[in-house]
């Protein structure tokens, strides 16, 4: 078969910058399984996305489906003739359906019978009819919340599409797709080069756009080029550019032609808190902050243009106008929210709603003050501090500049605390009250912010769980991500805190406000499977964290210390023999509906296998109890590893369920007790192997 290059553009308005790199990435998944399906051969699928456009591009595709040979089984012969051999209905229904004769069958023998048979010779079709087939399901399977219309028209699609080309090789692959009939016209720059091309190959695809048309179509590139650039300019004024990569990726999806340039601001913004800085640069703006070798910020901002002007000058003078009145927002508003201190904005709260049912803001700081001051004590932290900074927590709620700016909520607390002369300790806590904000986060530094950060997430999983609004599906109020950072500050800090405390603490400040029964024993159970999404994310497998949880330690501090000891115990030779053995001993002792002896009768043991064992566990079980009670989870498993032997050689020499009953239960006390230490850590019953 012959092969050529094929390409596909779709020239839209401007789309989505957020789900630019989606919809990218998703068309050309889709559209590779599309040609997987139809057995299209080809060497690769790149895409190509701007703001104006989507494009596929796929090396070496060939021309058409290769023939095919499809076998069609039709009714077992003895089914398919009558005892004078002439065909049933059955076999002249399915020939007809076949277009044939029933004569014209092939027989198909197997060991199971023989049956008749139809090999159709099937044609592959040639490639100028499949494409617009396959292009227009792919784009069907992009995932658009909210299609539009555009026009008088009925097709939907993300952003109205105004262009569509598809070159096979030299080759105009016709066809309409969402409504636009295919062609060799694309459309360069708004502003600059050529403002449509015409394309006489598949293989001028992307390099004339980039050269005539002034359009950056290859998205990495234009990426890398955005980086490159922005390290370059910042390095230019001695400083370095913050480049988050959801703001790079956002930026490279606004521009077609990117021109990095560099603007200014005046030096007294910055007694400004570079946090609210950078949050209207950034967040509204789409520009990258630069800061010094010492991490202060610069009055500097680095920015992408979209034009290649032949007065830089002027871009740059319009982009500083267009930020300084936000940053003359930003300085009005700080310098209006210290004339007041942050205590004082406390009883504002109440004209806040927290949730309906749960009341206001003031409220849940109540709530977070008197239990912050509850997990103080019990992880060392000055209750003092914590219970001022549960207090303050949500007091900058009130001010005017997160009103204007919502995402400095929190660190703007800790600034004006700061001003109001708060403790080091309550000021951090208002900011770090949020940590960690996302999977992998920072925690909070200090115990005071610990408890408060705790005390928060936990009134608000408690609370929401309390009025029967457990997330299902959608989570609207973030309590998986709450939950999980209430584990993480415990437990990579180390902190001896139960869940079971702590839930019933958070429930405590409620009162009568919660209406749902269980939610103890709902939140514990939606907290413990947070265990099994954050440890296997970790590189822990799934039965590894199943044979804790079977133990349900409500302790996250213990959880960690056994899943680990569990790891390694699985690491050891003998762990999968004893794994097998606890799972067998499981099976026999459900199975018994007799009293087991409290302790093993030695006058009763009789084989030597059986004594030997006893010796064994004997000397096992004071081993491992100091070990236990030290919660030296790993030390112990390593000591019970050594049972493995003498449990398999009971196994093969001593009748368990013996016939007399008290030799028989004799037997199943010493294995309950085998069981049982193992149980002191994790069910290692249900490791696989």
């Amino acid at each position: 078969m012959a092969t050529q290059n094929f390409l596909i553009e779709l020239g839209t308005e401007e789309l989505p910058p957020t789900a630019l790199r989606t919809l990218a990435e998703a068309f050309a998944s889709q559209f590779e399984a599309q040609l997987k399906d139809a057995d299209l051969s080809h060497q690769g699928v790149t895409w190509y996305a701007s703001p104006r456009r989507l494009a596929l591009k796929v090396a070496a595709l060939s021309d058409r489906q290769p023939d095919k040979v499809v076998e069609k089984r039709g009714p077992a012969v003895s089914a398919a003739f009558d005892a004078d051999g002439n065909p049933t209905k059955a076999a002249m229904g399915w020939a007809r359906g076949n277009g044939i004769d029933v004569s014209e069958a092939e027989r198909l023998k197997t060991d199971k019978g023989e049956w008749l048979l139809y090999r159709q010779h099937v044609p592959g079709q040639a490639i100028d009819a499949l494409l617009p087939v396959l292009a227009d399901n792919a784009l069907n399977k992009l995932p658009i919340p909210k299609p539009m219309r555009w026009g008088d028209k009925d097709t939907q699609f993300i952003r109205p599409v105004k262009t569509l080309v598809m070159l096979y090789g030299e080759t105009l692959i016709e066809g309409t797709i969402l409504g636009v009939a295919s062609d060799r016209v694309i459309r360069g720059h708004r502003f600059m080069g050529e403002s449509s091309l015409t394309l006489d190959h598949a293989d001028q695809y992307p390099e004339r756009l980039e050269l005539e048309g002034k359009v950056m179509a290859d998205y990495e590139k234009r990426k890398a080029l955005i980086i490159k650039d922005a390290k370059a300019a910042a390095d230019a004024v001695g400083g370095m550019a913050e480049l988050d990569e959801d703001l790079v990726e956002e930026v490279t999806s606004l521009v077609e032609w990117p021109v990095v340039l560099t603007a200014s601001f005046e030096n007294k913004y910055l007694k400004v808190p570079s946090e609210a800085l950078v949050y209207t640069m950034k967040g509204d703006q789409k520009y990258f902050p630069v800061y010094d070798s010492n991490g202060e910020l610069l009055p500097k901002f680095i920015f992408v243009s979209n034009i290649e002007s032949k007065d830089p000058t002027q871009v740059i003078s319009g982009n500083e106008k267009v930020v300084r009145p936000r940053l003359a927002d930003a300085e009005f508003f700080f310098d209006t929210d210290r004339k007041r201190p942050l205590i004082d904005r406390l009883p504002e709260l109440d004209s806040a709603v927290f949730q309906k049912q749960l009341g206001t803001i003031k409220d849940k700081t109540d709530r977070i003050t008197a239990l912050a001051g509850q997990i103080a004590e019990r992880i060392g932290a000055d209750k003092a501090h914590t219970e001022r900074a549960g207090q303050l927590a949500k007091c900058d709620l009130m001010t005017s500049m997160v009103f204007e700016f919502t995402e400095t909520q929190g660190v703007m607390g800790m600034h004006y605390a700061r001003h109001d002369g708060e403790p080091e300790a309550v000021a951090l806590a208002l900011n770090e009250q949020y940590w960690p904000r996302f999977a992998g986060d920072k925690l909070p530094t200090t115990p005071v912010s610990s408890a408060v950060a705790m005390a928060d997430k936990m009134d608000t999983i408690v609370g929401i769980f309390g009025i029967g609004q457990a997330p299902k599906g959608s989570d609207p109020f973030a309590l998986r991500r709450a939950a999980l950072g209430v584990l993480r500050i415990i437990v990579e800090n180390g902190y001896q805190l139960d869940l079971v405390d702590l839930i019933r603490d958070a429930k405590a400040q409620y009162d009568d406000r919660l209406t749902h029964k269980e939610v103890e024993t709902e939140v514990l159970d939606f907290m413990l499977g947070r265990f099994r999404s954050w440890y296997q994310d970790m590189g822990y497998s799934v039965d590894i964290i199943q044979a804790v949880l079977a133990r349900r330690p409500t302790k996250p501090a213990d959880f960690d210390s056994r899943v680990k000891a569990v790891s390694h115990f699985r690491s050891l030779e003998e762990a999968e023999a004893l794994a097998a053995a606890n799972k067998r001993v499981g099976n026999i002792l459900a199975k018994y509906d007799g009293e087991l002896p409290s302790s093993v009768d030695t006058s009763l043991l009789q084989e030597d296998a059986e004594k030997a064992l006893a010796d064994v566990v004997a000397e096992k079980v004071a081993a491992v109890k100091p070990l236990f009670a030290d919660s030296d989870y790993q030390g112990a498993l390593t000591e019970l590893a050594q049972l493995r032997t003498p449990v398999d050689t009971f196994f093969d020499n001593v009748m368990v369920m013996a016939d007399d009953p008290a030799l028989k239960a004799n037997r199943l006390a010493m294995l309950h007790l085998i069981r049982e230490q193992f149980l002191n850590v994790a069910d290692i019953s249900v490791l696989q192997k």
